[in-house]
């Protein structure tokens, strides 16, 4: 690759990345029950993407009856990966939201052995401390009925769904095309949240309608398409750690457009969990 097609790349994953960060601010800003926003979202993107599979001439078959098991679990996990984050984003902050997801790579280190034949590897319980710590300082009190903690437990929750949907996915990758990939999973959340239309308030749409479009297309359509695109021309490890921005981006976008302030103890606590992020996929890279 020349270094303009390398520069071309990078940038686009540097894009998806913004992209994909804007979840926060959007997530925390729109005004509708948290499951509403998610079928909207699961909807939405489900439409763009099965338009871009199309235009593109992507196979939409499922090879094997046993994937379909695969695709289903994994969706219900994405959803509830989604569902988590947003309630952690809402009872806290932009801020305390992305950090507390960013434990998912250590997570997924931790569990890797009960999904494949690694070993655990004892750097892995390192870093699980250091991730540990730096929810502590994250936590301002650990009073359960803090929003704050609320917050940072819905997140660990959805880093944890998160990491077992990637370990479940890791081996279909290869098979499959990672835009047919994700259609199939919102296609599926949107059906399974169907329900929650006839039990929750859904008329805000008429007036947050812009930005749940924005979440759709922007953040999940786009954002993640660029994101899982660039792992044809980077390592994975290279693209961790540039997606480790994403928290440093999503809370610059909360701080202009939310007016949300960090304080110390979330750039402490967040640096500690990102530095797992940075150390982890640079380990990977090595090996």
């Amino acid at each position: 690759m020349n270094d303009k097609g390398h520069l071309n790349h990078l940038l686009w994953l540097l894009v998806g990345t913004i992209f994909i960060s804007t979840s926060g601010a959007l997530g925390k800003y729109i005004n509708m029950p948290t499951s509403v926003i998610i079928w909207w979202r699961a909807i939405l993107a489900a439409i763009f993407l099965l338009l871009f599979c199309w235009y593109k001439g992507i196979n939409l078959k499922i090879n094997y009856g046993k994937d379909r098991w695969t695709f289903f679990i994994a969706a219900l996990l994405m959803g509830a990966h989604w569902i988590t984050y947003f309630y952690a984003l809402k009872l806290s902050n932009v801020a305390i939201g992305m950090l507390s997801i960013f434990t998912f790579p250590v997570i997924i280190a931790l569990l890797e052995p009960l999904f494949s034949k690694t070993k655990l590897d004892p750097i892995h319980i390192v870093l699980g401390l250091m991730v540990l710590l730096g929810i502590y300082i994250l936590a301002p009190d650990f009073n359960i009925e803090s929003g704050y903690l609320q917050g940072i437990l819905f997140g660990i929750l959805s880093a944890l769904c998160y990491a077992i949907r990637i370990l479940i996915l890791k081996n279909h990758v290869a098979n499959y095309n990672s835009t047919m990939l994700m259609f199939y999973q919102v296609a599926i959340i949107s059906v399974v949240l169907v329900p929650v239309l006839f039990f929750m308030d859904t008329s805000n749409i008429t007036t947050q309608y812009p930005y749940v479009i924005l979440l759709a297309l922007m953040t999940t359509a786009i954002g993640h398409t660029l994101f899982v695109s660039s792992l044809k021309y980077f390592k994975a490890s290279t693209a961790s750690i540039i997606g480790s921005i994403q928290p440093v981006t999503g809370i610059i976008i909360a701080y202009f457009f939310l007016n949300e302030i960090p304080t110390i103890h979330t750039f402490v606590g967040g640096a500690l969990i990102l530095a797992t992020v940075v150390i982890e996929s640079i380990r990977s890279k090595t090996k």
